[in-house]
């Protein structure tokens, strides 16, 4: 199996969740082996997908160090994530991602447009090989091995529309596009109230996100899935293990985690002596199953 870009740039423009300024943002194809990366334009920074490389996790996933930061980078991290593409420039105009309609499905849209190109160098993958588990206050995520990519995400809140939810996604590129990409961040009224009176979240709306008051969903057109909650939250996280710079053959498991507890559980996996593998795929058998996911 070989290494994917895309065969054409294409941009979008949509509105940054946070700053509720128009953002521009390019994607263009990149040479083998040079990973998916951004540039800041404003300040031509470079940032790369590392662990360590994420410096906020407390509203969303923020890559680079301020004020040459990008927020928001993991709705369309969990589309290439999904679309196995492993080398990728991402120029954008502004200090967050456009959060487009609050799921991953118009990045999708948008890497459809460009089209996906194999390259020459065989892929890499990374090989769960030992259990790996970070927690905190009853809240956990680990990633163990398995034979397939899965993520198996649990949620529990205290709110009359979402209650506990828990799915079990055993991953493949179709089913991502019709069972999790399209599902939408979610924010509560009294949350976004406080948000935008300090400057945050100001271009937050029933546009990008589902919105909840006190007693139910505020969106006239309601839920796209009867677990919505839970589909984005395992959306999030497959945008999160974006960061580690692979596509990840081993079972995702969390309950109630975070962008926090995901970025705490990649840096723990590189820390930890044994419990993972990279390797180039270049054996017939093991390309034919990773083709069959991410086709």
């Amino acid at each position: 199996m070989y290494q994917q870009t895309i065969k054409k740039s294409v941009e979008v423009t949509g509105i940054g969740l946070h700053s509720g300024e128009p953002i521009r943002m390019i994607l263009e194809p990149a040479k083998s082996n040079s990973g998916v990366y951004f540039i800041h334009a404003n300040s031509q920074t470079t940032l790369k997908l590392k662990p360590e490389n994420i410096t906020d996790t407390k509203l969303a996933t923020v890559l680079g160090k301020r004020p040459n930061a990008l927020s928001t980078v993991e709705h369309f991290l969990s589309a290439v994530y999904a679309y196995g593409i492993d080398n990728l420039k991402v120029t954008v105009f502004g200090n967050e991602m456009p959060i487009m309609d609050g799921s991953s499905m118009p990045f999708c849209m948008l890497l459809d447009e460009a089209g996906i190109q194999k390259q020459q160098s065989h892929k890499s993958i990374l090989i769960i090989k030992d259990e790996v588990k970070v927690e905190d206050k009853g809240k956990f995520a680990l990633l163990k091995p398995s034979k397939e990519p899965i993520f198996n995400f649990t949620i529990d809140f205290d709110h009359p529309a979402i209650g506990k939810q828990s799915k079990i996604f055993k991953f493949n590129k179709a089913t991502y596009k019709e069972q999790i990409a399209k599902a939408r961040t979610f924010g509560f009224l009294k949350d976004m109230q406080y948000l935008q009176s300090i400057n945050l979240a100001l271009g937050a709306s029933l546009d990008n996100a589902v919105g909840l008051d006190d007693n139910g969903i505020l969106n006239p057109e309601g839920l796209r899935f009867e677990d919505e909650f839970v589909r984005h939250k395992i959306l999030d996280a497959m945008g999160d293990m974006m960061i580690s710079g692979y596509n990840i053959i081993g079972e995702y498991e969390a309950f109630a985690s975070s962008h926090d507890l995901n970025n705490r559980l990649l840096r723990k996996l590189f820390a930890t002596e044994n419990a993972y593998e990279i390797i180039k795929v270049k054996e017939p058998k093991v390309q034919k199953e990773l083709v069959k996911v991410f086709a």
